[in-house]
């Protein structure tokens, strides 16, 4: 009786039955799929993420020449002037900090330069005083003083100054430097000049 047991199962697990070809494929591709899985995990380094440190006011060039800190690879894609700060230290960073990441990602840093850049001064004159403006300040120069001139055209820029002197278009300026804006002022808000005079010699 036993002997006959053992024959059925044999028979069952037999490579010659047509289902045994079938749980073998199913147990393959299932085993295939498990090391995939665990594959991929390992390579993707799932669940091993971390918070990204703030690199701010570190030299740039320490990071940079240390080829990898805390398992990063720093990379100087940028180089922005602040007033007051260190240069060579870092700015900014991306990504930020506190963000969560995986080791052995490229974090790209801002630098502090040396000296701010030079930019060529563009024409402002004819504008109005608002739209010269917003232009000095997108191109990273400083509106210092505004003077007004009488003349029919109101708040339209009339001449540019530098230290004193005009500046053209073109004019190579640092950026940070202070402009001085020469604007027209109506005639009619203006005093009498010949009443001022006038007043004057009766007296």
């Amino acid at each position: 009786m036993s002997k006959q047991k053992n024959g059925n199962s044999r028979g069952k697990l037999s490579p010659d039955r047509p289902g045994f070809h079938i749980l073998l494929a199913i147990a393959v591709t299932a085993a295939i799929f498990i090391l995939a899985i665990l594959f991929l995990r390992l390579f993707t380094r799932h669940g091993h993420e971390i918070e990204m440190p703030s690199y701010a006011g570190q030299s740039a060039q320490e990071l940079t020449q240390s080829g990898k800190s805390e398992g990063f690879v720093f990379v100087v894609n940028d180089e922005l002037y602040e007033n007051g700060t260190t240069p060579g230290t870092v700015l900014k960073q991306n990504p930020l900090p506190g963000e969560k990441v995986k080791r052995g990602r490229k974090v790209y840093l801002t630098v502090a330069a040396a000296e701010p850049p030079t930019i060529k001064m563009l024409e402002l004159r004819d504008l109005s005083l608002r739209q010269a403006q917003i232009m000095i300040e997108s191109q990273g120069l400083v509106l210092d003083r505004v003077i007004e001139k009488p003349s029919p055209y109101e708040n339209v820029v009339l001449e540019v100054l530098y230290k004193g002197h005009s500046i053209a278009q073109g004019t190579p300026i640092k950026q940070g430097e202070k402009i001085t804006l020469v604007v027209g002022k109506d005639i009619g808000d203006l005093p009498d000049s010949d009443s001022t005079r006038t007043e004057t010699s009766e007296n």
